[in-house]
């Protein structure tokens, strides 16, 4: 049986499963359902400093977008850090780390750019027995306007900065969360390496409006009839996260950096992606905020049951090994081809191909008077679009042909084997009925 058992900065955790620093991990009760559910750790929700009180509003504090079935795909929120006072956090903190010291907590800390203020809470955190912290660089909306969270995380020069404040008062671990509104991810994650950071986390969300009530004329959530800016996290992000991770895995200064990846995490499919691309381990908060804390059940079994089937034993074994595979454009193998091929048995004749290629790619599906698609093999250039809008999984595949004598000029096969692929005896998918 895979060993799911993870080691990242040296704590321990039953799983690479751990809840984000969000409302979920906002207190001790949310905290120890989420542990019996089987998270294995937990980023304790931000605290900051004992300054004035952060007060978060009082009506809508989140937008949606939502899929066709109303399966929520992308979830904006204006919530800001913890409301609760410091010492209530850091005595439950406490209790929480003493009765589950199999897992992992980390404390999640946001006060102002001040080296003081990052001196006088540090030791408090570090009393709680907690196993690190996270240095929340990220949040786009409410604390950004106070200079913190992602005002210091657009700033390479403050996060090292900062970093090499917390390594100077503080002996456990030191996780930097970078904001995904910048430019260039790779700056700020060098900073961090250059801070002596232990780790860095990302992403953290995306600043967004998600919608416009067009009664109101206000973005919504709406408070009062106004609406602001929020930070956009949940499977819709996952795409830009899963980059962010590969560029800093790849990145000659932060190479070997360990991750801790966050961005749409919703199946173990997601988690295994990530922990490929470099990630020791994943953060979730959307689907457990959709979901509740038991989808981390079907995480669990799921990773476990895939890495059995592909004789992993621990998740070192494939950590990382996507890595090597990703490249930039100009490094590709332009002598590499593909086909479409669409199978008639599996063809429901919707047309939806024809029309997508027809109008807006390269005219290469052909449509019969009775409703037969078939690929014109000289004209499909291996785009694929046709597959990604084909609503049938796996009717329409591409296929690896060999490899013809390429236009420099265009970049196109003008020559191969390819007008008669179908029946071409080097395609394993050829029949004589074809």
């Amino acid at each position: 049986m895979a060993d799911l058992t993870t080691e990242f900065l040296g704590i321990k955790s039953p799983n690479p499963f751990w809840l984000a620093s969000a409302p979920p991990t906002d207190k001790e009760y949310n905290v120890r359902r989420a542990f019996e559910a089987g998270w294995g750790g937990v980023v304790w929700k931000t605290l900051g400093s004992e300054g004035p009180p952060v007060v978060n509003v009082n009506g809508p504090r989140y937008g949606a977008i939502w899929g066709a079935d109303r399966r929520l795909l992308g979830l904006n929120n204006i919530e800001l850090i913890t409301d609760r006072p410091l010492q209530t956090n850091l005595e439950e903190i406490t209790r929480v780390k003493k009765d589950y010291p199999d897992r992992a907590v980390i404390v999640s800390i946001m006060v102002p750019c001040e080296e003081q203020a990052w001196k006088d809470i540090l030791p408090q955190v570090e009393a709680t027995g907690a196993d690190g912290i996270e240095l929340n660089f990220g949040c786009p909306h409410g604390m950004a306007e106070r200079g913190m969270g992602s005002a210091v995380g657009q700033v390479p020069e403050y996060i090292q900065m900062v970093t090499e404040w917390c390594k100077k008062y503080y002996s456990k671990p030191v996780i930097v969360k970078l904001t995904p509104n910048i430019t260039d991810i790779r700056h700020p994650a060098r900073a961090a390496n250059a801070g002596n950071a232990d780790a860095v986390s990302l992403i953290n969300t995306i600043n967004s409006i998600t919608s416009v009530d067009l009664d109101s004329m206000a973005p919504e959530p709406t408070i009062g009839g106004k609406g602001t800016h929020g930070g956009y996290c949940g499977p819709a992000v996952k795409p830009i996260a899963l980059n962010m991770v590969a560029e800093i895995a790849r990145d000659a200064q932060t190479r070997g950096m360990p991750i801790s990846a966050i961005g749409g995490v919703t199946t173990w499919r997601d988690a295994a992606e990530f922990m490929a691309m470099g990630a020791g381990n994943v953060q979730v908060c959307t689907a457990a905020m959709t979901y509740g804390f038991n989808v981390v059940k079907e995480m669990i079994s799921g990773l476990s049951t895939w890495m059995d089937e592909k004789g992993y034993t621990s998740t070192q074994d494939f950590i990382g090994m996507a890595v090597p595979n990703v490249t930039d454009w100009q490094y590709l193998d332009l002598n590499f081809v593909t086909k479409a091929k669409i199978s008639q048995d599996d063809c429901i004749k919707c047309g939806r191909c024809f029309a997508a290629c027809e109008d807006t790619s390269h005219q290469a599906i052909a449509m019969s008077e009775d409703r037969v698609f078939t690929v014109k093999d000289d004209e499909c250039v291996a785009c694929n679009l046709c597959v990604n809008v084909c609503p049938v999984e796996g009717c329409i595949t591409m296929k690896e042909v060999p490899a013809g004598q390429l236009d420099e000029r265009t970049g196109e096969v003008v020559s191969g084997d390819y007008a008669n692929w179908t029946t071409h005896p080097n395609n394993p998918s050829a029949t004589a009925a074809e």
